[in-house]
């Protein structure tokens, strides 16, 4: 129900979802902040994102975007 719900609202405004389900992540999102342990540690197009990368930043890794 939450998952139709922001898919139809995803290109009409902005959404912030928080969330540890990488799955949920990747599907849903257009761009994904990760912080670590109260510190930003970057952003990515969902498009350069994969579970690898977000696993590393969500370890507290910088990742480049690109």
């Amino acid at each position: 129900e939450v998952r139709r719900t922001l898919l139809k609202l995803r290109d009409k405004t902005a959404i912030l979802l928080v969330s540890e389900d990488l799955d949920e992540i990747l599907q849903l999102s257009d761009r994904i902040g990760v912080m670590y342990r109260g510190r930003f540690i970057g952003v990515l197009e969902a498009d350069e994102a994969d579970p690898e990368r977000l696993g590393l930043m969500m370890g507290g890794v910088a990742v480049e975007s690109g």
